[in-house]
């Protein structure tokens, strides 16, 4: 099959709705929109299909892109069982979300817009995982975070809107600058960007341990750092949740934010080269995990617990690829984009429905008011705590039992997994808890179609069976099994999720347990407002960098250069004054300046010819 039409499609319809302008029917619009991405999601289907029947790796050249000196990159794809995940994954969750999006956009006078900038993120990520080398892969790098730009600041008349935006981009240009100079390094060092001879270059040149393999893969974990909103570069994330919900859904749960952590697994040759960034990759995951869990207990957002949430599911899946169980950290990747994209669209289901509220207080009640949204959450939310016999279970017990076996570090990184575990079952339950029980707030004035409740029902139904998918990830990765099952840590493992399940049964449905007092002590007040802006790390940052720069660039507005600016402009303004005071609009004037300019210009031809 022809494995270029993947990407084709969304880009075609992209750019079919960009040159539209807005006039094309809204109808034509929808189909457009999500039927390109449903395309996408069969052909992908088909191309699974033929892979697990032969298990052959797909190679495909377009074009040679350009060619200078020795350096010249394809537009080529390469497509192994890794791929098959993160396509399947990219156009069918998609899928789900864009045809959610047409009910919950329908109102919206730029419906045109955003499914163009939609698809064109589409068409982007999959020209990011499809890439066979690094400068392909960086140009859908660059291009998510395009489009993740253009979808935050969507509704850009509201000027937080823009600023949200404007931070995502600049924050994760910080990371993407230090994946740049990670492939100037590889490619000055090994000669080659193509991924494969890449790895085959850096075994056979660098041994384990050596300098330029730590330096290489520390900057690819700058890079992966920024787009999967990491420590430190995790404060843009919280804010992007100003897009629509279906945006949140796609980049900022299912797809773009998981882009560094398929970085470090489609280059993990050259990771286990450099054993001081693999165990910063697990270090990084564990304390953003932790510290993404204790900032959502705190929010009253729904939609910035949910971000918060995924911050802390991306460093679990930080912590695998730390500890070098790749494939688990994938299989995580692949659930979390199951009941990740299931709770933001069960989430936008509530706001569609209850005024735009966003106040988790200010809701409650909605069990019965809309039963299938209160489903969807509930199971949602099972996942995401991994409760048994749910998806996200399967995939964050192999994590903590990976975790577990590290030599010398395994137990503290374990017990920093559980710890998180344990936080993500209370902040879950508490949010399901305070929403959909208890007394209503406010009334939902509709119920969700089937646009919106259909994607709901089938992110549902692999939110529960996903954890059972075998990936085709064998001879991808190195084989990590467990020589030896410790049961007791997997008892831990499995008692601990339901362990936060009851205390958040018992601190907010039960009410059994109070923590009024601890809170409306000035200690806890303290502690309360410390989580909930973040730790403080973006005031950290305004203070380091954000205010130094803002007060020098307002200090350089009256540089001297400037004044000499200025000045034109002024000269200029006034010439154009005083040439507006001669249009007097008086027929005798005219005829009187042309007589004089002509005498003038006569006066002159006669001087020069005598």
């Amino acid at each position: 099959m022809a494995i270029w039409l993947i990407p084709f499609l969304p880009l075609l319809s992209a750019t079919l709705l960009m040159v539209s302008t807005g006039r094309m029917p809204r109808s034509l619009t929808a189909v457009l929109g999500a039927g390109s991405v449903g395309l996408a999601a069969l052909l992908v289907a088909l191309l699974a299909q033929g892979f697990l029947a032969d298990g052959q790796v797909r190679e495909v050249t377009l074009w040679t892109w350009m060619a200078v000196d020795n350096f010249t990159p394809r537009v080529a794809f390469y497509v192994d069982g890794l791929t098959i995940v993160m396509m399947s994954v990219i156009t069918g969750v998609g899928f789900l979300i864009h045809l959610y999006s047409i009910e919950f956009m329908w109102d919206d006078e730029s419906l045109c817009r955003y499914f163009a900038y939609m698809n064109l993120f589409v068409a982007a990520m999959l020209l990011l995982v499809m890439a066979d080398n690094l400068l392909l892969l960086y140009l859908g790098w660059e291009g998510v975070g395009v489009c993740s730009y253009l979808l935050v600041g969507f509704w850009y008349r509201d000027a937080d809107n823009g600023k949200a935006a404007r931070k995502a981009f600049v924050v994760t240009r910080v990371g993407d600058t230090a994946m740049a100079l990670g492939l100037f390094l590889l490619f000055t060092e090994l000669g080659t960007l193509d991924i494969q001879p890449l790895m085959v270059a850096a075994n056979a040149n660098w041994q384990v341990g050596d300098t330029l393999p730590i330096v290489a893969t520390a900057l690819l974990l700058g890079g992966a750092v920024g787009k999967s909103a990491q420590l430190p570069l995790h404060t843009w994330l919280p804010d992007a949740m100003a897009g629509p919900t279906p945006v949140s859904a796609l980049i900022h749960a299912a797809t773009m934010v998981t882009a560094g952590v398929y970085l470090i697994a489609r280059n993990y040759q050259l990771f286990l080269l450099a054993p001081p960034t693999m165990q910063a990759v697990a270090w990084i995951g564990v304390a953003t995990l932790l510290l993404a869990a204790f900032t959502a207990l705190a929010q009253h957002d729904i939609k910035r617990i949910l971000a918060y949430s995924t911050i802390s599911q991306i460093g679990y899946m930080f912590l695998a690829l730390g500890v070098g169980a790749f494939a688990s950290g994938i299989f995580h990747l692949m659930t979390h984009a199951f009941f990740k994209a299931l709770l933001f669209l069960a989430a936008g289901a509530v706001i569609h429905c209850l005024h735009h509220e966003h106040n988790i207080f200010r809701m409650g009640g909605l069990r019965t008011r809309l039963p299938v949204v209160f489903w969807s959450f509930l199971i949602g939310s099972a996942a995401l705590a991994a409760l048994p016999f749910t998806s996200g279970f399967y995939s964050k017990d192999a994590i903590l039992l990976s975790a577990w076996e590290q030599p010398d570090i395994g137990p503290w990184l374990w017990a920093g997994g559980l710890l998180g575990a344990l936080l993500t079952s209370i902040y879950s339950f508490r949010l399901v808890f305070i929403v959909f029980f208890g007394e209503a707030q406010t009334e939902p004035d509709r119920q969700p179609g089937w646009r919106m409740a259909g994607p709901l029902l089938l992110l549902c139904l692999l939110s529960l069976i996903g954890g059972w998918f075998a990936l085709p990830l064998s001879g991808v990765f190195p084989e990590n099994g467990h020589a030896q099952v410790n049961h007791s840590v997997e008892i831990i493992s499995i008692a601990t999720p339901l362990l936060g399940l009851l205390l958040a049964y018992l601190l907010f449905l039960g009410r059994q347990l109070s923590i009024d007092k601890l809170l409306a002590s000035p200690t806890g007040q303290a502690l309360k407002s410390f989580c909930l802006s973040g730790w403080r790390i973006d005031n950290l940052y305004n203070a380091l960098w954000v205010r130094p720069y803002t007060n020098l660039a307002h200090w350089w507005r009256n540089e001297p250069i400037d004044q000499l600016y200025n000045a034109v402009v002024a000269a200029s303004q006034w010439s154009h004054r005083t040439l507006l005071g001669l249009q007097t609009g008086e027929l005798r004037w005219y005829a009187t300046s042309m007589v004089f300019g002509l005498v003038l210009l006569l006066a002159i031809m006669l001087r020069n010819a005598t």
